[in-house]
């Protein structure tokens, strides 16, 4: 009998308690039972829970693209266009250039390590201003279309250098583009005219979910990735979702079944791919890779969003410097394309990891934000 499910069970449970007890972001805990437990053999990824774990990153993505508000974006279009690219470009080529020239890497492992730690987490950002409540003020709408900026860069990066297209990648790209086109033209027909108070049907997250699997079984198809498209789709969608809408109870109950079971799948499993004992055996390459990567990170967003924002800049540049999503990406990729043996791929994934934990409790515990 399988018991990984009734471990999972445990381990969201208690990731809930203790995120309460400390005031941390669920995720940073979640994550770090999944390092413990997959070092330790007590839990072991199943084909089913790493599905679930895929989904859960794009439901993730797709509910950040949710929250940005278009009208406040517009206006603000330059400032958070400025912060994502300098917060993409300074690590990558800081990163890029500690990894050829320092570490010695190749051309194809440097351009992969710059990219994966370009990135700005899309899942720990959202579930940081989701919890603590700062997903309406103005630093977190700021920071949900900074972290959307920065992360269309590390994809264009990623799918430029790294992904020759096919007939089925571009058969994918097609589809992204038609579901976007399509859901926000005509979403209106299930999201507004079909509404029924107290049902349970739940016909809109039926239809949210069928959407997002489309994106992801054609993204596998092309030997892509849907994380992208899904924000986009979020973003496209983000008009039927207003609080004085109709949809706006539809996305709070698609917010708690996403963080009641799927995207704590999705934390758990991303710590399970870390192997502590591969990170030791390159303590000194794993420690330096991490503070090049965080240094960029400052470098590339503090200055300028102490000068565009005025305000939580330091709360701010932390959570731009979390990783995750986009970069496991770009590891896994590199692990199945054969351009990381084990323990490189150990060892970026850990960064990877780290970077998620250490801003976000820095961010959480020293600079959280009183909500402007």
């Amino acid at each position: 009998m399988d018991i990984n499910p009734l471990i999972l069970g445990v381990l969201i449970l208690i990731s809930s308690l203790i995120s309460i007890r400390l005031s941390i972001t669920v995720a940073i805990i979640e994550v770090i039972f999944g390092i413990i437990s997959g070092n330790l053999g007590i839990l072991t990824p199943q084909s089913w829970m790493l599905y679930i774990a895929t989904f859960g990153g794009v439901l993730i993505t797709f509910l950040t693209g949710l929250e940005v508000d278009m009208d406040f974006m517009k206006k603000k279009f330059r400032e958070i266009f400025i912060i994502g690219f300098l917060s993409f470009f300074v690590p990558f080529v800081l990163v890029f250039l500690f990894s050829y020239f320092i570490i010695c890497w190749n051309l194809n492992v440097s351009l992969l390590a710059g990219t994966a730690f370009s990135e700005t987490s899309v899942s720990i950002v959202y579930s940081a201003l989701v919890s603590k409540n700062l997903s309406n003020t103005n630093v977190g709408k700021v920071l949900a279309g900074a972290t959307f900026i920065t992360n269309i860069f590390t994809a264009i990066c990623l799918s430029g250098l790294f992904i020759v297209p096919d007939t089925y990648t571009i058969l994918f790209y097609i589809t992204a583009i038609l579901t976007s086109v399509l859901g926000y033209k005509y979403s209106y027909i299930l999201l507004e005219h079909l509404q029924i108070k107290d049902k349970l049907e739940e016909v809109e997250l039926k239809y949210i979910f069928l959407l997002l699997l489309i994106l992801i079984f054609f993204a596998d198809l092309g030997k892509s990735q849907a994380i992208l498209p899904a924000f986009i789709l979020g973003l496209l969608l983000s008009k039927y979702f207003k609080a004085d809408s109709i949809a706006f109870e539809s996305k709070k109950r698609l917010k708690t079944v996403t963080f009641t079971l799927i995207s704590p799948i999705f934390f758990i499993v991303a710590g399970t791919n870390v192997s502590i004992h591969l990170i030791l055996s390159g303590i000194a390459i794993f420690i330096l890779l991490f503070v090049v990567r965080f240094i960029g990170k400052i470098l590339g967003v503090y200055f300028i969003s102490k000068k565009c924002l005025e305000y939580d800049e330091i709360y701010f540049t932390m959570m731009m410097s979390t990783s995750l999503t986009f970069g496991l990406i770009a590891t896994v990729f590199g692990l199945n394309a054969g351009l990381l043996d084990s323990q490189t791929y150990s060892i970026l994934t850990g960064v990877l990891i780290v970077g998620a934990i250490i801003p976000t409790i820095i961010a959480e515990k020293k600079f959280l934000p009183k909500g402007i």
